[in-house]
Protein backbone atom coordinates (compact mmCIF):
# COMPACT_ATOMS: atom_id res chain seq x y z
CA UNK A 1 0.00 0.00 0.00
CA UNK A 2 2.87 2.30 0.79
CA UNK A 3 4.53 1.92 -2.49
CA UNK A 4 1.39 2.19 -4.87
CA UNK A 5 0.93 5.85 -2.95
CA UNK A 6 4.44 6.68 -3.28
CA UNK A 7 3.53 6.00 -6.73
CA UNK A 8 0.97 8.39 -7.14
CA UNK A 9 2.71 10.84 -5.25
CA UNK A 10 5.57 10.78 -7.61
CA UNK A 11 3.09 10.79 -10.84
CA UNK A 12 1.34 13.93 -9.41
CA UNK A 13 4.87 15.90 -8.88
CA UNK A 14 5.17 15.90 -12.75
CA UNK A 15 4.33 19.51 -14.05
CA UNK A 16 3.07 17.85 -17.31
CA UNK A 17 0.01 16.03 -17.88
CA UNK A 18 0.75 12.45 -17.48
CA UNK A 19 -1.27 9.25 -16.77
CA UNK A 20 -0.56 5.58 -16.24
CA UNK A 21 -2.10 2.87 -19.21
CA UNK A 22 -2.66 -0.84 -17.46
CA UNK A 23 -4.36 -3.35 -20.25
CA UNK A 24 -5.31 -0.61 -22.45
CA UNK A 25 -6.81 1.36 -20.41
CA UNK A 26 -6.08 4.72 -18.71
CA UNK A 27 -5.50 3.39 -14.82
CA UNK A 28 -4.16 6.74 -12.87
CA UNK A 29 -3.60 10.20 -13.71
CA UNK A 30 -2.07 13.40 -12.26
CA UNK A 31 -3.89 16.62 -11.41
CA UNK A 32 -2.58 18.19 -15.25
CA UNK A 33 -3.91 15.34 -17.02
CA UNK A 34 -7.72 15.70 -15.03
CA UNK A 35 -8.11 19.16 -16.08
CA UNK A 36 -7.77 17.22 -20.18
CA UNK A 37 -10.92 16.13 -18.73
CA UNK A 38 -9.58 12.31 -19.38
CA UNK A 39 -10.43 9.83 -16.95
CA UNK A 40 -9.63 6.46 -15.08
CA UNK A 41 -11.28 3.27 -16.94
CA UNK A 42 -10.68 5.65 -20.34
CA UNK A 43 -9.80 2.92 -23.54
CA UNK A 44 -6.67 4.60 -24.78
CA UNK A 45 -7.04 3.15 -28.40
CA UNK A 46 -9.99 6.25 -29.50
CA UNK A 47 -6.89 8.72 -28.17
CA UNK A 48 -4.55 7.46 -30.42
CA UNK A 49 -4.05 9.53 -34.05
CA UNK A 50 -0.74 7.64 -34.90
CA UNK A 51 1.56 4.87 -33.56
CA UNK A 52 -1.12 2.31 -32.35
CA UNK A 53 0.94 -0.72 -34.03
CA UNK A 54 3.85 0.43 -32.77
CA UNK A 55 2.29 0.68 -29.16
CA UNK A 56 0.76 -2.75 -29.33
CA UNK A 57 4.33 -3.99 -30.42
CA UNK A 58 6.16 -2.00 -27.84
CA UNK A 59 7.88 -3.47 -25.02
CA UNK A 60 10.85 -1.50 -23.79
CA UNK A 61 12.76 1.72 -24.37
CA UNK A 62 10.85 5.15 -24.69
CA UNK A 63 8.15 5.63 -27.79
CA UNK A 64 7.01 9.18 -29.10
CA UNK A 65 3.49 8.92 -30.65
CA UNK A 66 0.70 11.46 -30.95
CA UNK A 67 -2.78 11.70 -29.32
CA UNK A 68 -5.79 13.58 -30.16
CA UNK A 69 -7.74 14.50 -26.36
CA UNK A 70 -11.12 16.48 -27.30
CA UNK A 71 -9.97 17.78 -30.67
CA UNK A 72 -6.78 18.66 -29.45
CA UNK A 73 -3.08 17.13 -30.95
CA UNK A 74 -0.61 16.08 -28.62
CA UNK A 75 2.81 14.47 -28.34
CA UNK A 76 3.03 11.60 -25.97
CA UNK A 77 6.58 10.09 -24.28
CA UNK A 78 5.78 6.23 -23.04
CA UNK A 79 7.70 4.51 -20.60
CA UNK A 80 7.35 1.10 -19.55
CA UNK A 81 7.59 0.92 -15.63
CA UNK A 82 6.82 -2.66 -14.45
CA UNK A 83 2.92 -3.25 -15.86
CA UNK A 84 1.97 -0.20 -16.15
CA UNK A 85 2.93 2.36 -19.13
CA UNK A 86 3.45 6.17 -18.29
CA UNK A 87 2.62 8.67 -20.65
CA UNK A 88 3.46 12.42 -20.82
CA UNK A 89 2.20 15.07 -22.93
CA UNK A 90 3.70 17.61 -24.32
CA UNK A 91 2.23 20.95 -25.50
CA UNK A 92 -0.05 21.07 -28.16
CA UNK A 93 1.78 20.91 -31.71
CA UNK A 94 0.20 24.33 -32.58
CA UNK A 95 1.46 26.13 -29.31
CA UNK A 96 1.90 30.19 -29.71
CA UNK A 97 6.02 29.64 -28.59
CA UNK A 98 6.64 27.40 -31.51
CA UNK A 99 4.31 29.58 -34.03
CA UNK A 100 6.53 32.36 -32.93
CA UNK A 101 9.78 29.99 -33.88
CA UNK A 102 8.45 29.37 -36.99
CA UNK A 103 8.13 33.10 -37.76
CA UNK A 104 11.39 34.13 -36.26
CA UNK A 105 12.82 31.55 -38.82
CA UNK A 106 11.11 33.31 -42.13
CA UNK A 107 12.61 36.53 -41.19
CA UNK A 108 16.03 34.95 -40.93
CA UNK A 109 16.01 33.34 -44.53
CA UNK A 110 16.55 36.93 -46.31
CA UNK A 111 19.92 38.04 -44.20
CA UNK A 112 21.21 34.74 -44.77
CA UNK A 113 20.48 34.27 -48.74
CA UNK A 114 22.41 37.72 -48.88
CA UNK A 115 25.36 35.85 -46.31
CA UNK A 116 25.85 33.22 -48.42
CA UNK A 117 25.67 34.93 -52.15
CA UNK A 118 28.46 37.16 -50.84
CA UNK A 119 30.45 34.21 -49.38
CA UNK A 120 30.93 32.52 -52.32
CA UNK A 121 33.08 36.15 -53.69
CA UNK A 122 35.14 36.27 -50.73
CA UNK A 123 39.23 35.80 -52.26
CA UNK A 124 40.42 33.91 -49.66
CA UNK A 125 39.44 30.42 -50.36
CA UNK A 126 40.05 28.57 -47.29
CA UNK A 127 38.29 31.57 -45.14
CA UNK A 128 35.27 31.23 -47.46
CA UNK A 129 35.19 27.48 -46.84
CA UNK A 130 34.74 28.41 -43.12
CA UNK A 131 32.23 31.00 -43.70
CA UNK A 132 30.34 29.11 -45.98
CA UNK A 133 30.27 26.00 -43.38
CA UNK A 134 28.94 28.16 -40.41
CA UNK A 135 26.12 29.51 -42.96
CA UNK A 136 25.19 26.35 -43.80
CA UNK A 137 25.11 25.03 -39.96
CA UNK A 138 22.50 28.18 -39.80
CA UNK A 139 20.55 27.58 -42.49
CA UNK A 140 19.93 24.17 -41.01
CA UNK A 141 19.13 25.59 -37.84
CA UNK A 142 16.60 27.91 -39.37
CA UNK A 143 15.29 25.09 -41.28
CA UNK A 144 14.25 23.32 -37.99
CA UNK A 145 12.75 26.35 -36.08
CA UNK A 146 10.61 26.71 -39.33
CA UNK A 147 9.00 23.41 -38.92
CA UNK A 148 9.20 23.45 -35.36
CA UNK A 149 5.44 24.48 -35.15
CA UNK A 150 4.51 21.14 -36.32
CA UNK A 151 2.22 20.29 -39.00
CA UNK A 152 3.71 22.01 -42.30
CA UNK A 153 1.32 23.96 -44.19
CA UNK A 154 3.41 22.83 -47.27
CA UNK A 155 2.87 19.18 -46.21
CA UNK A 156 2.99 17.42 -50.13
CA UNK A 157 2.98 13.62 -50.11
CA UNK A 158 3.28 12.39 -53.60
CA UNK A 159 4.03 8.77 -54.35
CA UNK A 160 7.57 7.72 -54.27
CA UNK A 161 9.85 4.53 -54.58
CA UNK A 162 10.27 4.33 -50.93
CA UNK A 163 13.49 1.39 -51.22
CA UNK A 164 15.24 4.10 -54.08
CA UNK A 165 14.71 7.19 -51.56
CA UNK A 166 16.18 5.66 -48.61
CA UNK A 167 18.90 3.93 -50.77
CA UNK A 168 20.12 7.79 -52.28
CA UNK A 169 19.91 9.65 -48.96
CA UNK A 170 21.96 6.67 -47.74
CA UNK A 171 24.42 6.22 -50.55
CA UNK A 172 24.65 9.90 -50.14
CA UNK A 173 25.61 10.00 -46.33
CA UNK A 174 28.32 6.86 -46.69
CA UNK A 175 30.10 8.84 -49.32
CA UNK A 176 30.07 12.45 -46.84
CA UNK A 177 30.84 9.88 -43.36
CA UNK A 178 34.19 9.37 -44.96
CA UNK A 179 35.61 12.37 -44.12
CA UNK A 180 34.45 12.01 -40.62
CA UNK A 181 36.31 8.80 -39.74
CA UNK A 182 32.74 7.08 -39.08
CA UNK A 183 31.84 3.94 -40.94
CA UNK A 184 28.09 4.24 -42.48
CA UNK A 185 26.12 1.07 -43.71
CA UNK A 186 22.90 1.06 -45.01
CA UNK A 187 20.44 -2.21 -45.62
CA UNK A 188 17.19 -2.42 -47.04
CA UNK A 189 14.82 -3.83 -49.69
CA UNK A 190 15.71 -3.28 -53.64
CA UNK A 191 12.77 -3.89 -55.15
CA UNK A 192 10.07 -0.80 -56.17
CA UNK A 193 7.76 -0.30 -53.04
CA UNK A 194 5.37 2.53 -53.42
CA UNK A 195 4.77 4.62 -50.58
CA UNK A 196 3.24 8.38 -50.69
CA UNK A 197 5.13 10.72 -48.29
CA UNK A 198 6.55 14.35 -48.23
CA UNK A 199 9.96 13.36 -49.59
CA UNK A 200 12.06 16.43 -48.75
CA UNK A 201 10.77 16.52 -45.21
CA UNK A 202 11.19 12.69 -45.12
CA UNK A 203 14.78 13.24 -46.37
CA UNK A 204 15.49 15.85 -43.78
CA UNK A 205 13.88 14.16 -40.48
CA UNK A 206 16.58 11.09 -41.57
CA UNK A 207 19.58 13.30 -42.42
CA UNK A 208 18.74 14.45 -38.88
CA UNK A 209 18.74 11.34 -37.43
CA UNK A 210 21.86 10.46 -39.33
CA UNK A 211 23.30 13.49 -38.14
CA UNK A 212 22.27 12.88 -34.31
CA UNK A 213 23.89 9.51 -34.50
CA UNK A 214 27.03 10.60 -35.61
CA UNK A 215 27.33 12.98 -32.67
CA UNK A 216 27.71 10.12 -30.41
CA UNK A 217 29.78 7.52 -32.23
CA UNK A 218 33.20 7.64 -31.51
CA UNK A 219 35.47 8.01 -34.19
CA UNK A 220 36.04 4.55 -35.87
CA UNK A 221 32.59 3.68 -35.06
CA UNK A 222 29.83 2.38 -37.23
CA UNK A 223 26.50 3.47 -37.89
CA UNK A 224 23.74 0.76 -39.16
CA UNK A 225 21.31 2.31 -41.44
CA UNK A 226 17.98 -0.24 -42.25
CA UNK A 227 14.81 0.46 -44.14
CA UNK A 228 12.45 -2.64 -43.67
CA UNK A 229 8.70 -2.95 -44.72
CA UNK A 230 6.10 -4.64 -42.16
CA UNK A 231 2.91 -5.15 -43.94
CA UNK A 232 1.76 -1.83 -44.83
CA UNK A 233 4.09 0.04 -42.33
CA UNK A 234 7.68 0.90 -43.09
CA UNK A 235 9.92 1.17 -39.99
CA UNK A 236 13.56 2.86 -40.59
CA UNK A 237 16.17 2.36 -37.70
CA UNK A 238 19.56 4.25 -37.09
CA UNK A 239 21.59 2.29 -34.80
CA UNK A 240 25.10 3.87 -33.23
CA UNK A 241 27.87 2.01 -30.99
CA UNK A 242 28.52 5.05 -29.03
CA UNK A 243 28.09 4.53 -25.09
CA UNK A 244 24.26 4.51 -25.58
CA UNK A 245 21.33 6.61 -23.65
CA UNK A 246 20.23 6.27 -20.27
CA UNK A 247 16.48 6.29 -19.65
CA UNK A 248 15.94 9.38 -18.22
CA UNK A 249 17.85 10.77 -21.03
CA UNK A 250 15.51 9.19 -23.20
CA UNK A 251 12.61 10.46 -21.40
CA UNK A 252 13.33 13.95 -22.31
CA UNK A 253 14.46 13.70 -25.97
CA UNK A 254 11.48 14.89 -27.83
CA UNK A 255 10.55 17.65 -25.29
CA UNK A 256 14.00 19.06 -24.65
CA UNK A 257 12.93 22.18 -26.26
CA UNK A 258 10.53 22.83 -23.14
CA UNK A 259 13.60 23.43 -20.82
CA UNK A 260 15.27 26.29 -19.88
CA UNK A 261 19.08 25.96 -21.42
CA UNK A 262 21.77 24.24 -18.56
CA UNK A 263 25.32 23.31 -18.69
CA UNK A 264 25.57 20.40 -19.76
CA UNK A 265 26.36 17.65 -22.85
CA UNK A 266 26.60 20.45 -25.54
CA UNK A 267 25.80 17.24 -28.33
CA UNK A 268 22.08 17.08 -26.59
CA UNK A 269 21.36 20.57 -28.44
CA UNK A 270 17.71 22.09 -27.54
CA UNK A 271 16.43 19.02 -29.45
CA UNK A 272 14.98 20.76 -32.74
CA UNK A 273 16.04 18.28 -34.96
CA UNK A 274 14.08 15.81 -32.98
CA UNK A 275 11.19 18.01 -33.20
CA UNK A 276 11.12 17.62 -36.73
CA UNK A 277 11.89 13.91 -36.37
CA UNK A 278 8.71 13.76 -34.22
CA UNK A 279 6.34 15.33 -36.22
CA UNK A 280 7.74 13.85 -39.73
CA UNK A 281 6.39 10.45 -38.04
CA UNK A 282 3.53 11.84 -36.94
CA UNK A 283 2.58 13.77 -40.18
CA UNK A 284 2.93 10.03 -42.18
CA UNK A 285 1.19 8.42 -39.19
CA UNK A 286 3.74 6.21 -37.43
CA UNK A 287 5.86 7.31 -34.04
CA UNK A 288 9.07 7.21 -33.15
CA UNK A 289 10.63 4.94 -31.11
CA UNK A 290 14.18 4.95 -28.62
CA UNK A 291 15.96 2.00 -27.10
CA UNK A 292 19.36 0.62 -26.48
CA UNK A 293 19.65 -2.99 -28.60
CA UNK A 294 22.07 -5.48 -26.53
CA UNK A 295 22.81 -2.85 -23.98
CA UNK A 296 25.08 -1.30 -26.61
CA UNK A 297 24.62 2.13 -28.65
CA UNK A 298 21.15 4.06 -29.17
CA UNK A 299 18.96 2.57 -31.48
CA UNK A 300 15.83 5.37 -32.99
CA UNK A 301 13.44 3.77 -35.25
CA UNK A 302 11.09 6.50 -37.08
CA UNK A 303 7.60 4.36 -38.38
CA UNK A 304 5.85 5.62 -41.48
CA UNK A 305 3.22 4.52 -43.44
CA UNK A 306 1.45 5.72 -46.87
CA UNK A 307 -0.23 8.81 -46.65
CA UNK A 308 -4.03 8.90 -47.90
CA UNK A 309 -4.05 11.84 -50.48
CA UNK A 310 -7.17 13.58 -50.49
CA UNK A 311 -7.19 14.63 -53.83
CA UNK A 312 -5.47 13.90 -57.04
CA UNK A 313 -3.64 16.87 -57.26
CA UNK A 314 -0.40 17.02 -59.03
CA UNK A 315 2.85 18.80 -57.39
CA UNK A 316 5.50 19.72 -60.24
CA UNK A 317 8.94 20.53 -58.91
CA UNK A 318 8.38 24.31 -59.52
CA UNK A 319 5.20 24.21 -57.30
CA UNK A 320 7.27 22.84 -54.46
CA UNK A 321 9.76 25.09 -52.51
CA UNK A 322 13.09 24.47 -51.73
CA UNK A 323 13.84 24.99 -48.08
CA UNK A 324 17.45 24.96 -48.38
CA UNK A 325 17.27 27.50 -51.47
CA UNK A 326 18.12 24.56 -53.81
CA UNK A 327 21.57 24.02 -52.14
CA UNK A 328 22.59 20.17 -50.97
CA UNK A 329 20.37 18.84 -48.48
CA UNK A 330 22.97 16.35 -46.90
CA UNK A 331 26.13 19.27 -46.77
CA UNK A 332 23.43 21.10 -44.66
CA UNK A 333 21.42 18.83 -42.63
CA UNK A 334 25.29 17.31 -41.70
CA UNK A 335 27.30 20.59 -41.63
CA UNK A 336 28.46 20.15 -38.39
CA UNK A 337 30.55 17.22 -38.79
CA UNK A 338 31.75 17.95 -42.44
CA UNK A 339 35.22 19.31 -42.56
CA UNK A 340 35.23 22.79 -44.60
CA UNK A 341 36.99 21.51 -47.52
CA UNK A 342 33.10 20.34 -48.61
CA UNK A 343 31.97 23.97 -48.65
Amino acid sequence: MEQQTEEFEILDLIPRPTFGVRAGVISRLNPPAKKLFLREGLSLSPLLESGSADYAAFSDGMLYLTLVIHGQRFGASVVRVKDEDIFTLDQQFDNDELRVLALAARELRGPLAGAMLAARKLSDQDAAQVLNRSLYQLLRIIGNMSDASGVSPTFRPENQNVCAVFREIAEKAIQLSDATGIHISYTGPEEELICCLDRQLMERAVLNMISNALKFTPAGGTIRLALRQNGKQFRFSITDDGCGMSRQEQATLFSRYLREPTIEDTRHGIGLGMLLIRNTAAQHLGAVLVDNPQDCGTRVTMTFSSVPTKGKELHTRAMIADYAGEQDHALIELSEFLPPRFY
